[in-house]
């Protein structure tokens, strides 16, 4: 005879909260070398390492970064492979420019950098349609509502690649109230923030991608 199992009654003021559950299912990952994982707005995603000529970009993008700080004795640095993180959220930028000294704005768990400190963020497209929403949608988003000032997207596979860049956010609406969006091979300087008066053109994207 085996006896009835009766589920424990759960309340709505017991269950879980969504972005706590998330937060922790996330710390508890352990993605295989080569993957990365981030939370966006409420869920998990995980995908690959860029390929070259991401990583192409994404590199000469934070040399001249850095060497522009540099230039203007900056009390700022450029970051990466560092996680930002606002509100139970995480990522993982192409790049991002936060004080040289972050003593005050280390995240729980010395698990990555607060969105707070962040000056400017970067993303370099991937390959592939999820890459492209991911970086233009849903990133863009994420970064508004986390107020970071500017959000610069290098897109080689906008038409012949493209650069947009972001400022202005309203963390309300999770949208950036300014956007200045030219082709490759037209230059586009950033306006504001530690980075402000450095142009972005083709010493960084290269010239005009071949369709």
């Amino acid at each position: 005879m085996t006896a009835p199992v009766h589920e424990p009654h759960t309340t709505a003021d017991e269950l879980p909260d969504p972005d706590e559950f998330l937060w922790q299912t996330w710390k508890a990952m352990d993605p295989p070398e080569g993957l990365r994982a981030e939370i966006i707005g409420g869920s998990i995603e995980v995908w690959p390492h860029g390929r070259v000529d991401h990583g192409v970009i994404s590199s000469q993008l934070y040399q001249e970064l850095t060497l522009y700080l540099v230039e203007q004795s900056s009390p700022y640095v450029v970051n990466a492979c560092m996680y930002v993180v606002h509100d139970r959220k995480v990522w993982i930028p192409d790049a991002f420019v936060a004080p040289a000294d972050v003593d005050g704005f280390v995240s729980e768990d010395d698990i990555g950098i607060e969105a707070r400190c962040v000056a400017l963020v970067a993303e370099v497209v991937a390959l592939g349609h999820d890459g492209a929403q991911r970086d233009r949608d849903r990133k863009r988003q994420a970064y508004a509502r986390a107020g970071i000032p500017v959000y610069v997207l290098i897109d080689p596979h906008d038409a012949h690649g493209t650069v947009t860049i972001l400022s202005s956010p309203s963390p309300a609406e999770a949208v950036y109230a300014a956007e200045t969006r030219v082709p490759y091979g037209t230059e586009v300087t950033i306006p504001e923030g530690p980075a402000k008066g450095l142009v972005i053109g083709e010493e960084i994207t290269g010239p005009p991608r071949k369709r």
